[in-house]
């Protein structure tokens, strides 16, 4: 009598890209929204643009493996239907929509060891595409930060990257250097330390992107600045 197989379950191997959709629109969206925004005449910000823009397309071109981790939620994230809320209202809105499509398979999360006294209530994060997934990559870092109404994100720099921010909703200022508002970006090169504040009214949700060397990309480790004495 022949034995019929069993079939496997389904491999990580075997999700890929193109077998979910939103999370393909969801690149799209990033990759207009990298692509319409101003350099505000910023040779070093065009080229960041640029390099975001040629990294998703190699992602999707080369149809990226997907995996998901459980989804998780922090305290801070009781705050995002509002902040998704407002940010329908605002320019970067398609790519809301294509955030609120995926926002059940969402791992947020805090990134550090160790989180100062009272930032576990108000910040968390939620990688989109990168080495930890979902969408598994090594050329780009995607994703999503959500901070409460009157934060205080500590001081911070980033070995061998460079990081843009683009406000979604909310309002945000970077080292009392300016205010960001919805439509705007944040630029910070490699090893600049920046610290960011938050409105006192509304919660603010940013998209953010890491470019750099792959082992950058990999084996960075967030912390904190410490205080000088």
């Amino acid at each position: 009598m022949l034995e019929i197989e069993k079939s496997e379950p389904e491999t990580l191997a075997q999700r890929r890209l193109s077998d979910y959709p939103d999370w393909g629109y969801l690149l799209r969206e990033y990759y207009e929204v990298y692509r319409f925004l101003s350099s505000g005449g910023s040779d070093r910000i065009r080229a960041h643009q640029r390099a975001v823009r040629e990294a998703i397309s190699r992602v999707i071109k080369s149809n990226s493996e997907l995996r998901f981790d459980a989804p998780a939620h922090k305290p801070v994230t009781a705050h995002l239907k509002r902040a998704l809320d407002e940010g329908r209202l605002e320019r970067t809105a398609t790519l809301i929509r294509s955030i609120e499509s995926v926002q059940d398979q969402l791992t947020w999360q805090y990134g550090y060891e160790k989180v100062p006294r009272g930032l576990d209530k108000k910040y968390a994060y939620a990688e989109l595409c990168g080495p930890n997934g979902p969408i598994l990559t090594t050329e780009v870092i995607l994703g999503l930060v959500l901070f409460a109404p009157n934060c205080t994100y500590p001081a911070h720099s980033h070995d061998g990257i460079s990081e843009s921010y683009i406000c979604l909703s909310g309002a945000v200022s970077e080292n009392h250097q300016g205010v960001y508002a919805p439509g705007s970006m944040i630029f910070n090169p490699p090893e600049h330390a920046h610290r960011i504040t938050v409105s006192k009214t509304e919660p603010a949700l940013l998209a953010y992107a890491w470019t750099g060397p792959q082992d950058k990309l990999a084996g960075q480790k967030m912390v904190f600045s410490r205080k000088r004495s």
